[in-house]
């Protein structure tokens, strides 16, 4: 791939590229995407599938699990629109949604309270104890047992909710036991999954009921993730709805950050808030790119 690769950003010194499209590497408790400003550079030649695809490759590329077109048409508000390094649209995503947060106020922002708007609707959001949460929309669709999957192995449960994306949820009693990527494969493109799925596995951590570990297969992505905030949030509702957590709901990542999900009845459904890690990992610049068409 050429013209793709990140150069250090500092001060203008021989050797040190300082021309290209600048671009900041964020990861949300190990979830990591490449953001480009639009209040900056607008998205042109890199808003399609193939030029996607490139930048999140690993090795040639930058490496992330997704890229994100985030603007600030005013101080308080955020646009995003995220896409999946297989060049996919994604609804939602909740570590990229934290993270934009983060990096709204290290651009400058001074808002306490802002909103972001996703594909999936709007979100408000804070920094709480410098970290950044979200309140996603509410969650009506839940499926405590999902009857189309059966049971593998050791599985214990499984249960099925849509958070902005559809999830499918399964209790193991030992996460590093699973078959993230042969298991998750399977099921992410059930039969019975009109649009697919994320699919988590979740275990008891130490003991307390509002600890647990996930691991998590992200479509999109097609593998295994460092970590997935609505499939966080998905895991914290079933484990509630199935009596074996209690809000707020404490989940372990592959990373070994912690995401944490407070949760609210709202009617037949829930509101979720989730909180975690937006770091701001570096920024760089990539050289022109050819064009590309979708």
């Amino acid at each position: 791939m050429d013209g793709l690769a990140p150069s250090l950003v500092g001060r203008e010194e021989k050797g040190v590229i300082t021309k290209g499209r600048p671009f900041y590497k964020m990861s949300g408790s190990g979830n990591d995407f490449v953001f480009f400003d639009e209040d900056a550079d607008p998205a042109d030649d890199l808003e399609n599938p193939a030029a996607i695809q490139e930048i999140c490759a690993h090795g040639t590329g930058v490496g992330a699990d997704g890229v994100v077109f985030f603007s600030r048409p005013q101080d308080g508000v955020i646009d995003i629109r995220y896409y999946n390094s297989d060049g996919s649209g994604g609804e939602l995503c909740g570590n990229a949604t934290l993270c934009s947060v983060h990096l709204a106020r290290l651009l400058g922002s001074s808002a306490d309270q802002m909103t972001v708007h996703t594909a999936a609707g709007d979100v408000d959001a804070r920094l709480v104890d410098r970290m950044p949460e979200i309140d996603l929309e509410d969650v009506g669709e839940v499926i405590p047992d999902f009857p189309a999957i059966s049971l593998l192995g050791s599985e214990k449960r499984i249960g099925y909710a849509l958070v902005g994306v559809p999830h499918i949820v399964i209790e193991v009693p030992d996460v590093s036991a699973v078959d993230v990527l042969g298991r998750g494969r399977e099921i992410r493109r059930h039969r019975s999954l009109a649009m697919g799925a994320n699919v988590n596995f979740v275990a008891p951590g130490s003991g307390d009921a509002k600890v647990w570990s996930i691991r998590t297969y992200e479509r999109g992505v097609e593998g295994e993730t460092l970590a997935c905030g609505t499939g966080a949030v998905a895991s914290a509702i079933l484990l509630t709805a199935w009596g074996n957590a209690s809000e707020p709901v404490s989940l372990v990542t592959k990373s070994g950050r912690i995401l944490t999900v407070r949760l609210r009845q709202a009617g037949e459904g829930w509101k979720p808030s989730l909180r975690g890690n937006a770091d701001l990992v570096f920024t760089g610049r990539l050289e022109p790119v050819r064009q590309h068409t979708s």
